[in-house]
């Protein structure tokens, strides 16, 4: 199907994006201390976005931090810091940067796994044969069977000490989580053994019906301990886990320099990075890296952009050509002058851009959320049904039924529902960040896996767009053929469009000198008017020249049109209401531009091309590249109805461009894709950002959607399921019908096993090819 909507020759023009941004709307990140689940991360989220002034508040269970958006007149850090304190938590970043708060949970977990070993193995030992000596044998003295037991617990409840504070200030304001499982659990296997020991002192006759019963002595202390143990056991692992999935923020910032060397009067001086400052002269030396981004001021090199573009063939750069920072000098001796330093760098907004995607959540991650914040309080209800029912109706022993209570507590956290998705989440963004791709957030992702439909802009994402003069052809004899390129070159070289460039660089290369004109007027999805010397000059399309009465567009159009090729586009040139001359101007289509369209057909996507250029360009570039529906004539501001138009048909529309032309169309679309290397613009308008250049890229992003979604399912579904075999197992179902009860000691092994799989399977998604 072709579509086109009248003739336009002069296509693509510059446009004025709006964003819309409030003027005080800010946006900050934190790290919140304390969380240990989903229930915690919702509390926070709850509380911060009941804070005045607050816009949206996320938190994220497997980062834990926080993004806000805010309104900076109203409210601020100190409100934030007030709200996460109500909830039982602790902003621990007054600066929005993520640093260490000093816990070491490795050396809190060693003391706990150590003391809950020896526990375990005086308490059970007796049981499998080990022999204790006689001053603490639970047959020879059981009063020191017990006390020891104590000594032991103790230490171990303090390390985990967390679990108390976090869990009872959370039940206390009605929002239960993770913490109060385990500290109700293991308060109550303490206090009952607690209860038993001092009763086993005090009434001797008890003890000694005990000792005659042959029974195991009421004592839960390994219990208690070995809960905790294993719980912090399962935390370590989980944190480690973490780390992993955040390794491509890590990658990042290991890009950036440590140190530059400013050149102050003549004098090389080493300085660290942050030191350096808007407007500082730097000297980069062979194999050093480029601190920050600027311009080249003297010198030429070589430079290794493939941190940022994937390309490995240096580029050459002399004066007035830009550098990335993080970049490699491969050979010469240079100088630059520094223009954007810190977080305003193009590395910096890379890595907070990759930092917010981790942040942001994926809608279906509202199921679980959703799911955790029933969850704790439907599990302690199971728990204390489940033991009165044991009690009173099944007239167990109160051991049994504290038994069946600790379990379902301890083997119900739902460590694993909370981080189903964050951690995928993660790893997805951080894997499309180590490939070139950018995404901005979690629903971009989500979005991605249901595409079916992806329009191409054509100049700078299907072609290079960077266009060459092929011909000049003079019409009128009265002007010289350098004075006209002379002219237009001038006027050209105001305007930032590439068949400007085109038309420049051709002066350029014959060495043509520029004039001073009086007037420049863009004059959109048409051409420019200017004048010099009182003589008006128009250079555009031919929607330009009918409008201003120019009167031998047809006949300039009939003698050369033998000489348009299906690939040029062409302009007018008039001077004073007369066409005196044509230039044709040929674009290149990008070598990927084949591979991507028949990638995106593989996947069953629809693939059409909308551009400015006419039907016979447009047509040509389709065919080329294997694009069956294109849109022609299209003018900068129609694209987004055209957007609009395709999404009308039910379907999930992409749209990739430029970044800054096409920001109505990338922000109309349900996923906006920007060809380009992170500029604000693009990072703006655009859901997904593809900094290699390449729209291979664009299938690559829906295939990485794709797979870590399918990742979180396997994730909720494992969370799920785990708990609805784990909880009968717990309360006691399967005991009643003659199955295994299970212990509490293994519910806490399973419960942490449980988080730590989840991590891991998030972790598979690092195979993505």
């Amino acid at each position: 199907m072709t579509q086109s909507i009248n003739d336009d020759l002069y296509n693509d023009n510059e446009i004025t994006i709006n964003t819309n941004k409030e003027i005080n709307t800010s946006k900050i990140s934190f790290k919140i201390d304390g969380m240990s689940c989903s229930a915690c991360a919702r509390a926070a989220e709850r509380a911060l976005n009941k804070t005045e002034g607050v816009s949206l508040a996320n938190v994220n269970i497997a980062t834990e931090k926080a993004y806000v958006e805010y309104d900076s007149s109203i409210t601020g850090l100190k409100d934030f810091k007030s709200a996460i304190k109500s909830a039982g938590f602790k902003l621990v970043s007054e600066d929005g940067k993520n640093f260490s708060t000093g816990d070491n949970l490795f050396n809190r977990f060693l003391v706990s796994i150590i003391l809950a070993t020896m526990l375990f193995i005086i308490s059970m030992g007796p049981m499998i044969g080990i022999t204790l000596p006689n001053i603490i044998s639970p047959h020879h003295n059981p009063i020191n069977y017990a006390i020891i037991q104590i000594v032991l617990v103790i230490p171990i409840m303090m390390a985990g000490n967390k679990f108390y504070t976090n869990g009872y200030k959370s039940l206390l304001k009605l929002s239960p989580n993770m913490d109060t499982l385990v500290a109700i659990s293991t308060t109550a296997a303490f206090l009952f053994s607690f209860y038993n020991t001092v009763k086993m002192y005090i009434y001797p006759d008890y003890l000694k019906q005990l000792m005659d019963s042959h029974t195991h002595l009421p004592l839960y202390f390994e219990s208690c301990g070995v809960i905790i143990a294993l719980i912090m056991l399962g935390k370590h692992l989980e944190s480690r886990s973490k780390s992993k999935t955040s390794k491509s923020i890590k990658s990042l910032i290991n890009l950036k320099a440590k140190k530059a060397i400013l050149y102050i009067d003549g004098v090389e001086k080493e300085v660290e990075i942050d030191n350096v400052k808007t407007g500082d002269i730097l000297i980069i030396k062979p194999g050093q890296k480029i601190p920050v981004d600027g311009e080249v001021i003297y010198g030429s090199t070589s430079v290794d952009e493939s941190m940022l573009t994937g390309e490995a063939i240096a580029i050459e750069k002399s004066i007035g050509d830009k550098l990335v920072g993080a970049s490699i000098n491969k050979n010469g001796n240079i100088r630059m002058i520094a223009q954007k330093v810190g977080d305003d760098t193009t590395l910096s907004q890379i890595i907070k851009l990759v930092e917010d995607a981790q942040n942001r959540k994926a809608p279906i991650a509202n199921l679980a959320d959703l799911v955790s914040s029933y969850f704790v309080p439907i599990v302690m209800s199971i728990a204390t049904i489940s033991a009165f029912i044991w009690y009173f109706v099944g007239k167990s022993t109160f051991e049994f039924a504290l038994t069946i209570f600790v379990s379902v507590l301890v083997i119900a956290c739902p460590c694993a529902l909370g981080l189903a998705t964050p951690t995928a989440i993660m790893v997805g963004t951080g894997k499309g960040a180590e490939n070139g791709i950018l995404i901005k957030g979690g629903d971009s992702l989500e979005i991605a896996k249901d595409i079916k439909t992806v329009a191409f802009d054509k100049t700078g994402t299907i072609t290079e767009g960077n266009p060459r003069l092929t011909d000049f052809m003079v019409e009128d004899e009265s002007y010289s053929e350098n004075y006209l390129l002379g002219l237009i070159a001038s006027i050209e070289k105001k305007s930032e469009h590439p068949l400007a460039d085109a038309i420049v660089d051709y002066a350029n290369k014959f060495g043509i000198e520029f004039l001073d004109i009086d007037q420049f007027i863009n004059i959109e999805g048409m051409g420019i008017k200017s004048s010099l010397d009182n003589t008006e000059i128009l250079i555009g399309n031919s929607k330009l020249m009918y409008k201003n009465s120019v009167s031998n567009v047809e006949q300039v159009f009939n003698k050369y049109k033998d000489r348009i090729d299906d690939g040029k586009s062409y302009i007018y040139i008039a001077i004073d209401g007369k066409c005196v001359a044509m230039i044709f101007v040929a674009d290149v289509i990008r070598k990927s531009s084949i591979s991507a369209v028949r990638k995106l057909k593989d996947l069953g996507i629809e693939v059409v091309m909308i551009t400015g250029d006419n039907d016979l360009i447009a047509s040509s570039i389709a065919q080329k590249v294997g694009i069956d529906k294109y849109y022609a004539n299209i003018l900068p501001a129609d694209k987004a109805s055209i957007v609009e138009g395709l999404k009308s048909s039910g379907k999930k529309v992409a749209m990739v461009g430029d970044g800054i032309n096409d920001a109505p169309a990338l922000a109309t679309s349900d996923l906006g894709i920007a060809i380009g290397n992170g500029t604000d613009v693009a990072i703006e308008s655009a859901d997904i950002i593809l900094i290699k250049n390449d729209i291979n890229d664009v299938s690559k992003a829906i295939r990485l959607s794709k797979s870590t979604i399918k990742n979180i399912k396997e994730n909720l579904a494992w969370a799920f399921i785990y708990n609805i075999i784990g909880i009968p197992f717990a309360a006691g179902i399967i005991y009643a019908f003659g199955g295994q009860l299970l212990n509490p000691m293994i519910s806490a092994a399973a419960m942490s096993l449980s988080s730590v799989s989840v991590v891991l399977n998030a972790l598979r998604l690092n195979r993505f090819k």
